[in-house]
């Protein structure tokens, strides 16, 4: 087994399907989160995973915010990170740190739509087609390697909520099984 945390800013939808997951090869040891009122913090108690908030505005600099994330990390022998909805730009303490081994989600299929409204962008350009991406992070805004994309053809008749809806249950399908994959490569 590969003990993964989950990194996540909002809700922690993604982050408990994967959890209620069969996992054969991926142990979801801890969450952290860098919102103090994250709905994730409740889903990590409900389930009985450990979880860390660690507040960015309470360090100099993102190097000393990420240092104490793997300060964190380390505790629990963490292996592999997977960002899960969370809202932050990867810096380079982390990424050194976890070469090749921090996966994101993206609810857009990669190049088309990076960045952080991804959803909301694709609607707006009334395109055909969108997706969800898991991608390797690396210094550039959703530029990774990626790991795997699936497409959703998008009905005209669809109103932005119901796109959501499309994009978020891919996501809820995907996520697990990519990473419990991915955490089979990695043994």
């Amino acid at each position: 087994m590969v003990n993964v945390a989950i990194f996540a800013s909002g809700s922690g939808s993604n982050f408990e399907q994967i959890v209620k997951s069969e996992l054969k090869y991926a142990n979801i040891k801890l969450l952290v989160v860098d919102k103090e009122n994250a709905y994730a913090i409740t889903r990590a108690t409900q389930l009985d995973i450990p979880y860390v908030y660690v507040n960015p505005k309470a360090f100099a600099n993102k190097a000393a915010y990420e240092a104490q994330v793997i300060e964190y990390l380390n505790a629990y022998e963490i292996e592999l990170i997977a960002l899960a909805g969370y809202m932050r730009y990867i810096g380079e303490t982390l990424l050194v740190a976890y070469p090749n081994r921090i996966m994101n989600l993206h609810p857009a299929y990669l190049p088309a739509f990076p960045g952080g409204h991804s959803i909301l962008d694709a609607f707006e350009a009334k395109v055909s087609e969108t997706g969800v991406t898991i991608h390797y992070v690396d210094g550039g805004v959703d530029t990774g390697p990626i790991i795997h994309q699936e497409k959703i053809i998008m009905d005209p008749n669809w109103d932005l909520e119901t796109l959501e809806q499309h994009v978020h249950a891919l996501e809820y399908k995907m996520y697990p099984s990519v990473l419990d994959q991915v955490c089979k490569e990695i043994k």
